[in-house]
């Protein structure tokens, strides 16, 4: 008993406020304690130990707005941080963090993309991936991206790549080292691989093709492929070797049609727009 009483005697000493003490933003009230000029609750109060009475300080209505608003932006701040770290571990396109719903024309496959990132928990469950075909230009990487920047933003970790980079990178590996490689990206609840079939095709190639995709089946976690092959060239693939590898990826993802006009040909047609007015519009008010 005696200890604690030291203890507490300790801390009243560290907390005291002396009566002649009055801090700016406090006065006196009729009950002898300081309070807070704004909220008029008291910032001290009297604690008796063995026989003494001490002034200590307490936190009044203001502080403790202010320490859980401190606390708030200091987590918002961790938040950001975090998701930023996201991008910069899972999207190794720059340029793509500004592809995004909220900067994206609303259209069909658009709102497709948004259900499936509202529906991400059952997805996950479900290992239900996406297989994203259609023409060149018509949007699939774009989709791909709003859905790996929404996903990040609600800090889920998502690695977006395409083939010809991971194979660049696994060409200069031995073959423990592309294993555990390949095995890292189980590191990430979502895979997002663009471009499929613009790779060069050659043994190796599909070796580590399907190996990427069989490894992602075997750890039951979705993955999202885009590909300007056909659904017929999918399903239907000349070679052996392809057929394995489609094979595996219909069984994981449901083939999709994206039939978004060329938005590459809108921005070169935005272009020509733009040195027709910069460049000539000029000579022709002349």
């Amino acid at each position: 008993m005696t200890d604690m009483r030291s203890i507490l005697g300790a801390m009243a000493e560290r907390n005291k406020m002396e009566p002649e003490e009055i801090p700016e933003g406090t006065y006196r009230a009729d009950d002898g304690l300081l309070h807070c000029k704004v909220c008029d609750q008291p910032v001290q109060h009297r604690l008796d130990i063995g026989g003494t009475v001490h002034l200590v300080r307490c936190i009044c209505r203001c502080d403790e707005e202010r320490r859980k608003r401190e606390e708030e932006e200091e987590r918002q701040r961790r938040e950001r941080m975090y998701i930023a770290s996201l991008k910069a571990n899972g999207i190794q396109e720059q340029h793509f963090y500004s592809w995004t719903f909220a900067n994206a024309e609303q259209n069909g496959d658009i709102q497709m993309a948004q259900r499936y990132v509202s529906q991400w928990e059952k997805a996950k469950e479900q290992n239900l991936g996406l297989l994203l075909w259609g023409g060149v230009g018509t949007g699939k990487t774009y989709i791909a991206a709003c859905i790996a920047n929404a996903l990040i933003e609600q800090k889920v970790p998502v690695l977006m790549t395409n083939f010809s980079k991971v194979l660049n990178q696994m060409g200069a590996m031995y073959s423990e080292d592309r294993y555990k490689y390949i095995s890292d990206f189980s590191k990430f609840p979502l895979l997002i691989i663009d471009d499929l079939g613009v790779e060069r095709s050659t043994e190796y190639v599909r070796e580590q093709i399907f190996a990427i995709i069989d490894e992602r089946y075997k750890a039951n976690l979705p993955l999202i492929v885009t590909t300007n092959l056909t659904i017929d060239e999918l399903s239907d693939p000349k070679d052996v070797a392809d057929a394995r590898i489609y094979s595996r990826l219909l069984e994981m993802c449901a083939p999709i049609q994206i039939r978004g006009s060329d938005r590459r040909q809108k921005a070169g047609d935005a272009k020509i727009d733009l040195a027709q007015q910069m460049l000539f519009e000029s000579e022709v008010s002349r």
